[in-house]
């Protein structure tokens, strides 16, 4: 295999407003697909193993550099303080690198869209040309309000913004991207020498082009093969169009792998997930973080999983899971709420209406519907009766229930921990277990029921419930009534 083309460094633009997204949260840390805009250009320029990344932070840096220690801890964020256009972010980066020679790239942090390959590309082209400088370039459709790229003689000869284009200039379709990659020396010595003498007073990374064509260096374009790639994220609106062309690449690449999904409208997967072929992704389906669902399993309609492994012929059904394992060949759902912690074996089934919370379900055990399960332990086999609550809080610590192989909690059971129900053991419905179950006993924790009659006739008398009483007991004392039939 051919190994990636590499580069000294990697410069990522980091320090804009953003203010059309009217977020106090900084552009590049708006979310889609599983990562910030910033995760997304760090995830596609690391493949090159850059010698150094840098990234120019200013508008919230200090969210930025949170967000960076926590993404890419060897990333260096570096502070544009005053916000003077692209080349004077540039020119911060580079003086905060002096050492580094060779091939820097250059690249926005608001690009979530692009790809490693299309980056690769780049690199791979400008190092074969040799080149000083070699621009990131796209076809598109309507290209208005953006800078044309102007070819001669087999190279770049000029990136012209539309105000000061002519009409045949206009008509060019070819834009610029607003990713670079250059040589060091050529980029330190190019934004050394461009003016501010524009209508913002800033300093344009472009205008370094111009000056190194001017003194006849030699630069190139790579035009990506996707014009998506190089779509940038301006406002809200932008952000929903590329959150759906992200998923939609994502459904793509998993229905080639043989992934069934059969509604991509409404399913939606993170670029962090993984899942393998002949699983089957049903409508309403939302897999985020670092989800795995294995083959032949079935996910949704209607789930969400965060976090949660799916074992090989698993089924999860109209439900939530965070951060749980669902074992080969069990059952979740439908309703069910399956929280940090919760382990199914394999064949185990937590069914309608269910919670669990830190817990291990063993092989071939169910927890059919309508129940609480935390901090505990359940054997193989078991079978937790509806409406079954495990007591794990006593309002200052939590505590541990175990459950044995083969155990019945009958309906209606609240175990309250810690506790243990032995192997084999039993609880009658109703009862409120405080103490441990031996194996194979009966835990019975209940009152004797007492009836009061005529409670009704004498505290209720004059409502229907008082009349249906009347009337059957005026049947019940009929001649020739036999109670005992």
């Amino acid at each position: 295999m051919t190994p990636p083309p590499s580069v000294a460094a990697v410069v990522v633009l980091a320090a804009g407003q953003g203010t059309r997204m009217r977020s106090s949260t900084p552009k590049v840390l708006h979310a889609l697909g599983g990562r910030s805009m910033l995760g997304h250009v760090l995830a596609a320029t690391e493949p090159l193993g850059a010698g150094a990344t840098v990234v120019v932070v200013g508008a919230g840096r200090q969210m930025v550099e949170e967000h960076l220690a926590t993404v890419a801890p060897s990333a260096r964020p570096v502070v544009q303080a005053e916000q003077r256009g692209s080349g004077h972010a540039a020119q911060v980066a580079l003086d905060a690198i002096p050492d580094v020679d060779g091939a820097v790239l250059i690249v926005n942090g608001d690009a979530p869209l692009l790809r490693a390959e299309t980056v690769r590309a780049l690199v791979a082209e400008h190092a074969a040309a040799g080149n000083a400088l070699t621009v990131l370039t796209a076809e598109v459709e309507d290209p208005t309000g953006l800078g044309r790229i102007v070819r001669a003689e087999g190279g770049v000869r000029a990136i012209v913004e539309e105000r000061d284009a002519t009409d045949d200039q206009r008509a060019i379709r070819e834009i610029n991207a607003g990713v670079y990659v250059g040589d060091a020396a050529a980029l330190r010595g190019g934004l050394g020498r461009i003016g501010a003498a524009n209508d913002q007073g800033e300093l344009y990374l472009t205008d370094v082009l111009g000056l190194l064509v001017g003194e006849g260096a030699r630069v190139g374009g790579v035009r990506a093969e996707d014009a998506d790639d190089v779509l940038g994220c301006n406002d809200r609106r932008e952000l929903a169009a590329r959150r759906r062309t992200l998923n939609d690449r994502v459904l793509g690449e998993l229905m080639r792998s043989g992934v069934t999904v059969v509604d991509p409208q409404t399913t939606w997967v993170d670029v962090t997930v993984t899942v393998e072929a002949d699983a089957v992704l049903e409508p309403g389906v939302q897999l985020e973080g670092g989800t795995t669902v294995a083959t032949g399993a079935v996910v949704g309609p209607d789930t969400t999983l965060v976090d949660t492994a799916v074992g090989p012929g698993a089924s999860v059904v109209r439900s939530h899971c965070l951060g749980a394992d669902i074992g080969p060949e069990a059952t979740v759902g439908p309703f069910s709420y399956l929280r940090a912690g919760t382990r199914l074996a394999r064949g185990a089934k937590v069914g309608a209406f269910v919670e669990t919370k830190n817990v291990d379900v063993g092989e071939g055990s169910k927890v059919p519907h309508l129940s609480y399960v935390g901090d505990a332990t359940i054997g193989r086999g078991a079978n937790i009766g509806a409406a079954t609550v495990f007591v794990n809080y006593d309002g200052v610590a939590k505590h541990r229930t175990t459950v044995g192989d083969q155990v019945r909690i009958g309906s209606d059971t609240m175990l309250v921990a810690p506790v243990t129900v032995g192997d084999g053991a039993y609880t009658a419905a109703g009862s409120v277990i405080t103490s441990d179950v031996p194996p194979g006993a009966m835990g019975v924790a209940r009152a004797p029921q007492r009836n009061v009659a005529g409670w009704v006739r004498r505290r209720r008398p004059g409502t229907p419930a008082a009349e249906a009483a009347a009337a059957a007991e005026e049947r019940d004392a009929a001649p020739g009534t036999d109670h005992d039939q």
